[in-house]
């Protein structure tokens, strides 16, 4: 390229000193300079004006216009730019449109917002679950197509780390699981999952549980009375059945309290027993907890430790709340061995409030951790007939907790104890009222 220019700009120069030449043969040397700077002038202005032409129509014709010389190479570079610019989209259009013809072929909707909301783009299955309107939506803000407060402040919040569940604007019977992701100059990526069939089975399993323990309660009451006039009057019945009745009562007892425990966590689960959000004594209900679990602990003589560090008021429901408590408490003694310690632990930070229950027991392997909230998961299924629990005082503790706007954080290793931690929002907690002096 170079070589070429050095070779054009001598020809110029060339051709201007020719001109002067002849000029200068009749007389005029600088008319002839001026006549070639004009005629050279007049030559770029035309191929110039191709070029106007030819730019401004790219279109109309895929060649480039001849010429020689310097403008022949413009031209034919431009050409070569051209032609690498049109294959260059032709594929960025082939991918754009693999990628929508692949998202379009997706069984969930798929919509792309800019930072505040306005629509962009979205698949057919956004217009199905989520009623969008290809023609007339395009351009508008997502807020005014869900018009739902918790989508918004879903939206709004940036904290997509758990999904959102939410019904269907257009189709109120479809459930919907949203979820958000950031790319790009804080645009989003959101992702509508129709999750109706497990939300539908879910609520069969949790009809289901409610049903047959409301069920069972009247016969095992029947059976229960009858088992308990019978160990009453043991000593009128052959010596032989004495420990058949005893086990029958023991074993009659705990399939109570998993009746018990099935009822209440269908309750909170299908929203049932509401969070009745009134101002309770934590200081108080902790200290009474606490109080009943040394009773519990008996002969194993454990060491409870109590720290009340922040006495402010939570907005709750005491009831749920006391449940959620003992569960956790009470576990610390079933599983700590004899004259072990238990610490509990109640404070607030500028994050929240924390009820800490920490043990010295035989702790937990991290590998079951994600599990222990389950229903009758149980880290070591050899141990319930040692501690008769239900499996199920963790399950309830954190349905309790998301029913309060908080979470259960387990911490444990084997042979070094446990701690149970509630996190709850800054937002429950309320200063005592002053109290008036007489």
């Amino acid at each position: 390229m170079q070589h070429n220019w050095s070779r054009y700009l001598r020809l110029i120069i060339g051709s201007l000193i020719a001109c002067t030449a002849v000029g200068a043969f009749v007389g005029y040397p600088l008319y002839g300079l001026t006549l070639g700077l004009i005629a050279y002038l007049w030559w770029t202005l035309i191929q110039a004006k191709r070029l106007y032409h030819w730019l401004g129509h790219p279109g109309a014709t895929s060649d480039a216009p001849q010429s020689v010389g310097l403008w022949g190479d413009i031209f034919d570079g431009l050409h070569k730019l051209h032609q690498s610019h049109l294959r260059l989209q032709d594929r960025l259009k082939a991918q754009i449109n693999r990628v929508q013809e692949s998202t379009n072929a997706m069984r969930d909707g798929v919509i792309m917002t800019d930072a505040k909301g306005t629509m962009e783009w979205w698949n057919g299955s956004a217009e199905y679950l989520l009623g969008f309107r290809r023609n007339t939506d395009r351009g508008q803000y997502i807020h005014n197509l869900i018009r739902m407060p918790a989508f918004k402040a879903y939206f709004d919040a940036r904290d997509y780390r758990e999904p959102l569940d939410i019904h269907s604007p257009a189709k109120p019977h479809i459930h919907l699981q949203i979820q958000i992701s950031l790319f790009g100059d804080d645009d989003r990526l959101i992702v509508a999952k129709d999750v109706t069939r497990l939300y539908q089975l879910e609520q069969m399993r949790r009809d289901f549980v409610g049903n047959v323990s409301h069920e069972m309660r009247t016969p095992l009451t029947v059976i229960s009375g009858y088992l308990e006039t019978l160990v009453d009057n043991a000593d009128d019945l052959p010596p032989k059945w004495h420990r058949a009745l005893n086990t029958m009562a023991q074993q009659s007892s705990r399939m109570e309290a998993l009746i018990t425990d099935l009822i209440l966590l269908s309750k909170i689960e299908i929203g049932e027993q509401t969070v009745n959000d009134t101002l309770t004594d934590m200081d108080a209900l902790i200290r009474q907890i606490c109080h009943d679990a040394r009773a519990l602990s008996g002969q194993k003589e454990h060491e409870f430790s109590v720290q009340i560090t922040d006495q402010r008021l939570l907005k709750g429901d005491e009831s749920q709340l006391r449940s959620a408590f003992s569960n956790l408490i009470f576990n610390a003694v079933k599983y700590t061995p004899a004259r072990g310690h238990i610490t509990v632990n109640w404070s607030a930070n500028r994050d929240g409030a924390h009820l800490s229950v920490r043990d010295t027991g035989i702790g937990i392997d991290p590998r079951h951790i994600p599990r222990l909230t389950e229903r009758f998961y149980r880290a070591d299924p050899s141990r319930h007939k040692d501690t008769g629990g239900t499996g199920l005082g963790l399950a309830i503790a954190k349905h309790v907790l998301l029913n309060h706007d908080g979470n259960l954080e387990i911490k444990s290793r084997i042979g070094d104890g446990s701690e149970f931690i509630c996190h709850f929002p800054r937002e429950r907690l309320v200063e005592r009222a002053p109290e008036s002096v007489s």
